[in-house]
């Protein structure tokens, strides 16, 4: 298959903002992957699935000097025009429109050469590694027609601008197998959810809907948790629940996934990333403690005090989470408990249609508990809200977040948020926001990103609701600093406009504020006022932040209280 008729789906997916037309474009596509399933990952801009966390490693520098090497045009010049257009991807469409510089050797380009330079591209490390990025680089570039080169660009930079999200992609799959058919689509959508890999879930529907019906976690890889409805007390807990109803305390740590396959170990966090490598006391606990070979257990890692064996709040665990060397020192200084809350598969068999309550069972009897290292999940069965709202109370004075609520025969849903459980934690006024946009500082912090443009989703869209500048470190032993978000940003940097830049959506941080009040300033139409940074939250996933929905909610509740008009 020609790169050129990919591309010419990219643009016809990023002319319309319609999702149905979206799907449509796309459904008819899919097809033509047959026997190459993973290229399905190109339309995420990826050539891994989601569980697989590497990356490319592209700076924006890199590749304004791979467009001028492939063609002849001036860095200089690439930089101006970078400065006017704002998008790298334009910037190599224009110029290769232009220039005159072309290879005699040059030839089509196949997505398979590509697919396959880009995967080379995330396996070099090490000492020349730059230079042997931007020869392959370049080399798809040269050979690239200009719009070819538009999208070599953005894939690289993660910045593909087509507006393909997982709901998107999992509906045109659904289109063109089975038609569209509802029925099917919530079969496919689980077969993602378990798989957590499109050119997996591709292979299955080619077999058919009897593939679909039947398919099988794989221990080993990561499946997207399932998550918890929001409610504002016992009484919401139970029309959610039910009566009786499990209450477990809510634990300030991050969510884990550990499964192994009866040789290895693996950890991931609820975005699919890989930390295994960062918590090697949890899986030194989990062969020791854990009675079972092959398992997926579902748990909250919190980090505690090794002096005083003081639990400590997210902040001081998701220094661990990023950590990438001096480990065994950090996990000294900062040991976990790892609190283990359900199972979904044991010894060869899925357990995840199973109520809830025989999984607990199931956890009871394969885990031995030991304090500081892993113990089951601190649980109260009741239907009595006197007695329910004490638990609450008591995990709320032993410093626990809040808590959860499970229905007893609910099955594990993996990827949705879904009305069998529910968390319930003390109402603050904080959001998880993603950073989209920040600015270069002054004076002692100048020439670092120090202030922050942040959003919620609206739908498979990003709306700004303010820019946050308060609330990071200095010193790294205090907490995450300006210094290590700069760090994380400058690579995703898509556009530049003078002193502020756009970046890829991708570091999440959880952002207090005082009130929200409506701003023309910011495309959500709303404004926080006096926002500060509380935790950068690298556990979370795009899909955990906010939406434009939550801030009206939070509004409302505003609203409600000085006796003021519903926003709609």
């Amino acid at each position: 298959m020609l790169y050129s008729e990919l591309v010419a789906v990219y643009e016809d997916l990023s002319k319309t903002p319609k999702r149905l037309e979206k799907i449509a474009i796309l459904s008819k596509f899919i097809s033509d992957f047959r026997g190459h399933e993973e290229f399905i990952y190109l339309f995420r801009g990826r050539v891994f699935p989601d569980y697989d966390s590497r990356e490319f490693g592209i700076s924006t520098q890199l590749v304004l000097k791979a467009i001028s090497r492939a063609t002849g045009v001036s860095s200089e010049e690439v930089v101006s025009l970078f400065k006017k257009l704002g998008d790298l991807g334009n910037v190599a469409f224009s110029i290769f429109e232009k220039s005159k510089q072309k290879s005699l050797f040059s030839k089509s380009l196949s997505v398979e050469h590509v697919f396959t330079s880009l995967r080379k591209i995330t396996e070099i490390k090490g000492d020349g590694a730059v230079d042997k990025k931007l020869n392959i680089i370049s080399e798809l570039l040269i050979n690239s027609k200009p719009i070819e080169a538009k999208y070599i660009v953005r894939t690289l930079l993660s910045d593909l601008r087509i507006g393909v999200a997982d709901a998107v992609l999992i509906e045109s799959i659904n289109l063109n197998f089975f038609s569209g058919d509802k029925s099917t689509l919530e079969k496919v959508q689980r077969a993602y959810d378990l798989l957590t890999d499109y050119s997996e879930v591709l292979k299955l529907c080619e077999n058919g809907l009897d593939a679909i019906n039947y398919v099988k976690l794989i221990p080993g890889r990561p499946t997207n948790v399932m998550l918890a409805v929001k409610v504002l007390d016992i009484d919401e807990a139970f029309e959610v629940c039910g009566t009786p109803a499990a209450f477990e305390h809510k634990y300030d740590g991050f969510r884990t996934l550990i499964s192994s396959d009866g040789k290895n170990v693996n950890i991931f966090t609820r975005k699919l990333e890989n930390v295994t490598l960062q918590f090697p006391d949890i899986v030194s606990f989990v062969k020791e403690y854990v009675k079972a070979k092959k398992f997926i257990i579902d748990a909250e890692a919190v980090g505690y005090d090794s002096t005083t064996g003081n639990y400590l709040p997210f902040e001081s665990i998701s220094q661990r989470i990023k950590r990438k060397y001096n480990i065994s020192e950090l996990a000294k200084k900062i040991p976990v408990e790892l609190n283990v809350f359900d199972v979904i598969y044991l010894d060869g068999e899925s357990v995840v249609e199973l109520p809830f309550k025989e999984r607990r069972k199931i956890l009871e009897k394969i885990i031995e508990n030991f304090p500081k290292k892993i113990r089951i999940a601190t649980q109260l069965i009741t239907s009595d809200k006197k007695e329910a709202d004490k638990f609450y109370k008591d995990a709320l004075k032993i410093g626990e977040e809040g808590i959860m609520i499970k229905n007893l025969n609910s099955t594990y849903v993996s990827g949705r948020y879904v009305g069998t459980m529910a968390k319930l934690k003390p109402v603050t006024a904080d959001l998880d926001l993603v950073i989209v946009g920040a600015e270069y500082g002054t004076g002692k912090r100048a020439g670092g990103l120090t202030s922050f443009i942040v959003a919620c989703r609206d739908g498979e869209k990003f709306v700004e609701v303010g820019r946050v500048s308060s609330g990071l470190k200095e010193k790294i032993s205090e907490g995450t600093t300006y210094s290590e978000i700069n760090n994380l940003l400058q690579p995703l940097i898509i556009s530049e406009d003078e002193n502020v830049v756009r970046v890829k959506p991708k570091i999440i941080m959880s952002v207090t504020y005082q009130n929200i009040q409506p701003s023309s300033s910011y495309s959500s139409g709303f404004a926080l006022r006096f926002p500060r940074i509380t935790h950068y939250r690298p556990d979370k996933d795009l899909r955990d932040i906010a939406s434009l929905e939550d801030i009206k909610l939070e509004i409302n509740k505003m609203f409600r209280k000085l006796g003021k008009k519903k926003v709609g």
